[in-house]
């Protein structure tokens, strides 16, 4: 084959250095045949195989090399594993850890438990970095900062803690705000308030754009945790009402009340400045007075009262803030405006637009109707006024009832209590004077003296003992009698217009009112609302209810009305 014969063998070649003997048995690892023994290693010395330096692949040789010196360990820090005790705890909750989803809401609130969790473990430790790197994080956390990022982070909040605060990265500061939230480094929730108003204050000046955060945090602030004070307080004290326009106070707010109530007592012509504050101080008195009698009963009457029926949905204290609920919350209510109420309930928070329900709008609008007749009586008001039980919802009265409870004989006493409490006669004695007096009236009594002559008593004026500060409201008087009703029902005659009059003849008959408006066309919410301004002005009270329906009360006057006008039933 290609010019080999298939006897041909191949020779064997001599491999240079290799004996007889080594041919016979393993090879020798020394290249040369005549290679001397071994040495042994000494003076710190110690051999070393190498392999590259060796003209047979595969075959190494020992190498006489020194001892080389001890490397030292480096040397310890302590912060690089504080830092990482610190992210342990993250590992040790793999499962939810997981801050590069932050726009997950599960991962939100898991990753606001391991950020609670690291604030507490770090609350009190403090640095002093002289180097200043920037941090940039959507939801930005202590996990998610480098070793030189977190020694940054703290030297700053350390300053901050003094009341130094310097411009950083807005991440830095909101991560601190985050602390504050949580009352990590705050002795209590009105200390931590108090930082956070200060350091707000003071970092608002290298970053406006944390306003918009901050704002609506502080409500949440003030709805989460129990202060001294109502967030209406905190707002005017701090100047604040600007943001906050719609902002009413809570429990017995008389504007609160007020715009719940089927019956608004603010647009009555009873109802003016003279008579404003002894309106809403004696229906803060009558309110108190009906929570007495309720309990009394065994009754909730805010649990009665404030109870939306609708609108109802789970609420999340500080959104966009990486928050855990780390405390746990009493069953309580907060009303902040007319169409805000936070209720807690078994630790879990609920909002809802509708601070009421129909019932409790209609039992709010008895109760100050019925109120305002009855100082209205004491005041001696020219104008009377009707508050109908019927007002209420049967249901209400149905209950009302059944514990024992009269709403009518409870506002009427209670109104009454106060209002002789307001306007009581006060006496008040100056002992000063009168010691002056009656040395003054020993003086006279002296020079008056005259022998053989009876002896005359001295009189003093003793009229300046007294001060009377106020008349008695219930005292017989030669007052006039207030003007007769029907006298105010004929104002409201020559008050209505023809349309609007024709308009209440349909209501009264029952007929279909809104056909009426459109084909004048007119609003039909319109039409009514004139008419019950109107009826507001001269009698002091509206005609018909928001759905155009005639309160019982005045279906007698009405009819005068319209017979008068011309028309017959």
């Amino acid at each position: 084959m290609d010019g080999h014969s298939a006897d041909n063998k191949y020779e064997p070649i001599r491999i240079p250095g290799r004996n007889q003997e080594q041919g016979r048995g393993m090879a020798h690892p020394f290249p040369a045949p005549n290679a001397q023994p071994v040495p042994s290693a000494s003076g710190g010395m110690f051999y070393e195989i190498e392999y590259d330096s060796c003209p047979f692949p595969g075959v190494g040789r020992f190498v006489l090399k020194p001892q080389p010196q001890k490397i030292n360990e480096p040397q310890k820090d302590e912060r690089r594993e504080l830092f990482g005790r610190m992210r342990d705890i993250a590992r040790a909750q793999r499962s939810a850890y997981d801050f590069s989803r932050f726009f997950d809401r599960r991962v939100q609130n898991e990753n606001a438990v391991i950020f609670h969790k690291q604030g507490l473990f770090m609350k009190d430790f403090t640095d002093d970095y002289t180097g200043n790197i920037r941090y940039s994080q959507y939801f930005p956390s202590y996990q998610m900062m480098g070793y030189e990022q977190l020694r940054t982070y703290f030297t700053w909040r350390a300053q901050v803690r003094k009341g130094n605060v310097s411009d950083t990265s807005p991440s830095y500061a909101f991560v601190y705000i985050y602390e504050l939230l949580g009352n990590i480094g705050a002795a209590d929730p009105l200390d931590g308030l108090n930082k956070l108003m200060s350091f707000w204050n003071a970092f608002r000046e290298y970053f406006r754009a944390i306003d918009k955060y901050v704002l609506h945090w502080l409500k949440d602030y003030h709805v989460y945790y129990e202060l001294p004070h109502t967030f209406k307080e905190f707002v005017e004290k701090n100047g604040l009402v600007e943001h906050y326009p719609k902002l009413i106070g809570t429990d017995d707010d008389f504007d609160l009340f007020c715009s719940v109530s089927k019956y608004d007592i603010r647009k009555s012509a009873f109802f003016t400045d003279e008579t404003s504050k002894i309106t809403t101080d004696c229906f803060s008195f009558v309110m108190d007075r009906i929570r007495r009698e309720f309990e009394s009963a065994g009754m909730n009457f805010d649990g009665a009262l404030f109870r939306p029926t609708r609108k109802i949905a789970a609420w999340k204290p500080f959104k966009d803030a990486l928050f855990y609920p780390w405390t746990k919350q009493p069953d309580r209510r907060i009303v902040l405006c007319e169409n805000e109420i936070y209720m807690c309930r078994k630790n879990e928070w609920m909002f809802s637009t509708i601070i009421t329900s129909e019932k409790g709008s209609q039992f709010i609008g008895y109760v100050m109707k019925q109120m305002e007749s009855v100082l209205r009586k004491a005041t001696k008001h020219k104008y009377k006024l009707t508050a109908n039980t019927d007002m209420i919802n049967r249901d209400t009265n149905r209950v009302l009832t059944k514990a024992g409870l009269s709403i009518e004989k409870i506002v009427t006493a209670a109104v009454t209590e106060y209002y002789r409490e307001a306007t009581k006669t006060v006496v008040t004695v100056d002992r000063d004077a009168l010691a002056r007096i009656r040395r003054e009236a020993l003086a006279t009594q002296e020079s008056l003296i005259v022998e053989e002559q009876p002896q005359q008593k001295a009189t003093a004026p003793t009229q300046a003992l007294f001060t009377v500060q106020d008349k008695d409201i219930f005292a017989d008087s030669a007052e006039e009698e207030p003007a007769p009703v029907e006298s105010v029902w004929d104002s409201l005659k020559d008050a209505l217009g023809e349309e609007e009059a024709r308009a209440l003849a349909l209501i009264f008959r029952g007929c279909d009112i809104k056909a009426f408006a459109d084909e004048r066309g007119i609003m039909i919410e319109v039409l009514v609302d004139g008419i019950n301004e109107k009826a507001m002005d001269c009698i002091g009270d509206n005609l018909m209810d928001e759905d155009f329906v005639l309160y019982e009360d005045y279906r007698g006057q009405i009819k005068a009305i319209l017979e008068q006008n011309g028309w017959r039933e």
